[in-house]
C-alpha cells in the first residue's frame, strides 16, 4: 500500500492568523500544506498569491503544495517557486504549452503536477507522465470550500491509478495521486481503496470542534479512516 499524506488546505482556515494554523496543522501531523490560489478568471473566487505564501513559509518545515486555479499560469510558477513552495500544480486547460509549464515547474526547483476538473478527461497524463511528478484530481468543482464530494471521481481515481502504476511499472517516476474536494472521515477510505495517497481536507479538518481535541484528534481519525481502507 501507498504511504497515505494528508493536506489540510488553508481555504478553510482562519485567515487572520495563518502562521497559528499552519504551526498547528504541522503540529497535528500534516504532510503538507495545501496552498489554493483563485483568480477570480478561471475559478468564481478570489484568494491567496504569493506573498501570502512566503509570509507562512518560516512557520513550517513541511513542504508547501501550491495548487494553481489560475489563467495563465506561467507568469505566477517563478514567483511561487521564490516564495518558498515545493509543489506547483496546474490545470492543462489554464496554459497554452502544458509540457512547458510543467518543465518550468521544474526548472525552478518544484515538484510539477497537473490537476483534473471532474468533467476534465485525463488524457493529458499520457503525453506528460515524464514530467509528473503528482496527478490531482478535484473531488468538487473548484472555487469553494465544503462542497460535497462528487461519487463518479472514485472511478476517474481507479483510472489514474491504473495508469500511474502502468507507468511505474514501465521503468517512470513515482507520480502521487492527490484528490482534493469534499474528502471527510466518511468517504477517506473509499478515495483511498480507489487509489488515492495523497487527500486534500479543508473543512474537516479546520472546522474540527476545539472541544474535541481540534486538529489532532481529527488528523488522527483522518489517518486512521485512510488506513483502514
Amino acid at each position: 500500500m501507498n504511504p497515505i499524506r494528508l493536506a489540510p488546505s488553508l481555504l478553510s482556515a482562519d485567515f487572520a492568523r495563518l502562521g497559528e494554523e499552519v504551526r498547528a496543522i504541522e503540529a497535528a501531523g500534516a504532510d503538507l500544506v495545501h496552498f489554493d490560489v483563485m483568480d477570480n478568471h478561471y475559478v468564481p473566487n478570489l484568494t491567496m498569491g504569493p506573498m501570502v505564501c512566503e509570509a507562512i513559509r518560516p512557520h513550517v518545515r513541511i513542504p508547501i503544495d501550491v495548487h494553481l486555479m489560475v489563467e495563465p499560469v506561467d507568469a505566477l510558477i517563478p514567483l511561487f517557486a521564490k516564495a518558498g513552495a515545493n509543489l506547483i500544480t496546474f490545470h492543462p486547460e489554464a496554459s497554452r504549452h502544458v509540457d512547458r509549464s510543467l518543465q518550468l515547474i521544474r526548472d525552478h526547483g518544484c515538484k510539477a503536477g497537473l490537476a483534473f476538473n471532474p468533467a476534465t478527461p485525463l488524457g493529458y497524463m499520457e503525453h506528460a507522465m515524464d514530467k509528473l511528478d503528482l496527478v490531482l484530481l478535484m473531488g468538487v468543482n473548484p472555487g469553494f470550500g465544503g462542497q460535497r464530494f462528487i461519487g463518479s471521481t472514485l472511478l476517474k481515481l481507479a483510472e489514474a491509478r491504473r495508469r500511474i502504476d502502468a507507468h511505474h511499472a514501465r521503468g517512470g517516476q513515482p507520480v502521487w495521486l492527490e484528490v482534493d474536494g469534499g474528502v471527510k472521515l466518511d468517504n477517506i477510505a473509499a478515495i483511498v481503496q480507489a487509489g488515492a495517497d495523497t487527500l486534500v481536507a479543508g473543512s474537516a479538518v479546520f472546522g474540527a470542534p476545539d472541544n474535541d481535541g481540534g486538529y489532532h484528534t481529527v488528523m488522527r481519525l483522518l489517518r486512521e479512516h485512510a488506513r483502514g481502507a
